[in-house]
């Protein structure tokens, strides 16, 4: 825990954020939740981040410590991959929180998925008679229903994220698209901001190290589950290497479907397909900075048509081009396609490894290059994560007038 260095305001408004993840973990909920906390500092509150110890895939040698914030850390249960994901390991977070919620003296809450997180908080300060936000970057109904979850399990999460977002004194949201399910669980519009979602630039940006991996190769950074489908990339590769037989796959991050993907390269594509692990973000982004192009899906069908994959955002900050797999009418898929961020190909082999040649055969030309620009000049408008971070600090303090 670093020790706290808080302004000695005493009218500062005192700002707890309950997370399971947070910087130095990388993941885009760590990312937001820090920009969130830079924000909130930058508005005169106080902040205490409850959180969990990061696991050793972490960055080491991140400075946590600044005026204004405070970082309490307790050991949470982690999957064989290292993330607090599962009904077990949120609970041995969730069930710590109560009282380390009661412990601390706050005028504000914000509490991060997934909903058992929020119902906790939301608990807390109604007991404490003080109002909470709710981040919520996505819809874990849809998630729980996508991975074909039993029925009582679906029934149960939505009734835990209806009572927690309905009761928030503000929803912040990353997505018009998100908006509109929030919506649906009867929350006012009136306490709904879309903050949006987005990048770091100082760190994913067009300028800086390019790494080289020794032949050309396509970058899948991030999480990789059951409603992302990573393996679509894999499949493709060998129409791919058809005509190019040097291109490679490189995959950095962790998730669910990490062990198939892994058999799935090497009955198909062996020693083509590398996996990094998860790599901190200077080095993320320069893998993004010498990729052909960068790696994105959404499997159709499952109820997440909806989502815009950070991953995206932070490509096109880099100006590399993303190749986006997914159905015609996937909200990632038409954001790609109306900015100029890369190629939106349907959810199958073929029209993937279609996509990947029309980079492979454009890259180095003046037009590529001019496109990179042009990317990384629309994320830095659209979607830099210091506006994210300065929105979202502006509707939760909005709560306490």
């Amino acid at each position: 825990m670093s020790p706290a260095r808080a302004p000695k305001n005493p009218a500062a408004p005192r700002v707890v954020l309950a997370t399971r993840l947070y910087a130095p973990e990388v993941s885009a909920g760590a990312f937001r939740l820090r920009a969130l906390a830079r924000s909130l500092i930058d508005r005169s509150a106080t902040v205490r981040v409850l959180t969990t110890t990061p696991p050793p895939t972490a960055p080491r040698g991140t400075d946590e410590a600044s005026p204004g914030l405070e970082i309490s850390r307790f050991p949470a249960l982690r999957d064989a991959g290292g993330n607090v994901r599962g009904y077990l390991q949120y609970l041995s977070f969730d069930i710590p929180l109560v009282f380390r919620l009661l412990g601390n003296r706050f005028d504000l809450a914000v509490a991060e998925a997934p909903p058992t997180t929020g119902i906790i908080v939301a608990a807390v300060s109604a007991l404490r008679r003080r109002p909470y936000a709710y981040y919520a970057a996505d819809i874990w109904t849809d998630g729980v229903a996508a991975i074909g979850a039993p029925r009582f399990v679906v029934s149960a999460i939505r009734w835990l994220e209806g009572v927690t977002m309905r009761h928030a004194s503000t929803v912040l949201s990353i997505s018009d698209e998100v908006t509109d399910r929030i919506a649906r669980f009867g929350v006012r519009p009136d306490r709904i901001a879309t903050v949006g979602n987005g990048i770091d630039t100082d760190v994913f940006a067009p300028d800086g190290p390019a790494a080289d991996g020794g032949a050309p190769y396509f970058v899948y950074t991030g999480t990789m589950s059951e409603w992302q489908g990573p393996e679509v990339f894999i499949r493709a590769l060998p129409l791919v290497r058809e005509h190019f037989p040097e291109v490679e796959l490189r995959f950095f991050g962790q998730g669910a479907s990490e062990a198939q993907l892994r058999e799935l390269a090497a009955r198909t594509a062996p020693d083509a397909v590398t996996f990094g692990g998860v790599v901190p973000p200077e080095r993320s982004a320069e893998w993004i900075r010498g990729a052909i192009g960068a790696l994105v899906s959404i499997v159709p069908g499952l109820g997440y048509d909806f989502a815009r994959p950070t991953k995206t955002y932070a490509a096109a900050a880099c100006g590399t081009p993303v190749v986006f797999a997914g159905s015609d009418a996937s909200s990632g898929g038409i954001l790609v396609g109306e900015h100029g961020l890369g190629v939106h190909a349907a959810f199958t082999p073929e029209a993937v490894a279609d996509a990947m040649l029309a980079l492979l055969r454009a890259h180095g030309t003046d037009r590529a290059a001019a496109e990179r620009r042009h990317r990384a000049a629309w994320v830095e408008r659209n979607a830099s994560l210091h506006a994210v971070g300065d929105s979202a600090a502006a509707a939760v303090l909005g709560a306490l007038g």
